[in-house]
């Protein structure tokens, strides 16, 4: 029997997906700041395909690749891009992080996929105005049984420090990078990001329960240091709920 799940203006086949839609990908999509002027966004560790979508609703002007190291998942993701309202604006490569980084700089460019011009003419060369990932964050002493699951998971297909070094080399002068990890990890990120170069902006602790610790940090960043703004969001809360109310039915 076919998995899926309905969203409000699209819905997720999540068959061959090895992660299934979940909590943090809905918040990351649904909280990464857009505002108006982004054209181009890269979805890394794509999946489903979720986040690429909740994007593609939130902006009828940004245009979305997603990548997945997985094949089975990028080929479902493609097939949720293609039944959705933005199937122009959207394409799913099934590709590492990595490698996808070495054929952009090797040709110049980031993304041909919209951009590219026509009629023979030279590409232009363009870079991402937002990367969003929702990362693995598993240690090695944690490894799931399942392959794909465990690549899903897992921390050494996409280590920090490779996710970081890809931003920098994609990111336009004005592009951020938008992630979700739990507060321990969440902090090692913030702290090899600024090595690098790329400044938080915003940090949101998210909360199951009001009054208990924050479970996850929604993260950004950009490549200008400034006075990070810091808020808080409880999973259920009237913020929670304006914040999804465009998403869950």
């Amino acid at each position: 029997m076919s998995c899926s799940f309905q969203f409000k203006q699209f819905s997720v086949k999540q068959d061959a997906a090895a992660m299934k839609v979940g909590t943090d990908g809905v918040l990351l999509g649904a909280w990464v700041s857009l505002r108006g002027n982004e054209r181009m966004a890269l979805d890394v560790g794509t999946g489903t395909g979720l986040i690429a979508l909740m994007l593609a609703q939130r902006s009828a002007s940004l245009s979305i690749v997603g990548i997945d190291i997985d094949s089975a998942a990028a080929e479902e993701a493609a097939a949720n891009f293609a039944d959705s309202p933005w199937a122009d604006r959207l394409k799913a490569l099934p590709v590492r992080l990595q490698d996808y980084v070495s054929e952009a700089v090797s040709h110049g460019v980031a993304n041909e996929f919209v951009h590219g011009v026509s009629g023979g003419e030279t590409p232009v060369a363009r870079r991402f105005d937002l990367i969003v990932s929702n990362p693995p964050f598993f240690k090695a002493s944690l490894k799931a049984p399942e392959a794909r699951r465990r690549a899903a998971r897992h921390d050494d297909t996409l280590p920090p420090a490779e996710l970081i070094a890809a931003a920098r080399q994609l990111l336009s002068p004005a592009g951020r990078l938008a992630v979700i990890y739990p507060p321990e990890e969440a902090r090692a990120f913030v702290l090899e990001a600024e090595a690098a170069g790329l400044y938080l902006t915003r940090l949101t602790r998210v909360i199951s329960v009001a009054g208990q610790p924050p479970k996850r940090h929604l993260l950004e960043f950009s490549r200008t240091a400034g006075m990070p703004r810091f808020d808080d969001l409880v999973i259920g809360s009237a913020e929670y709920r304006n914040l999804t109310g465009d998403f869950y039915l």
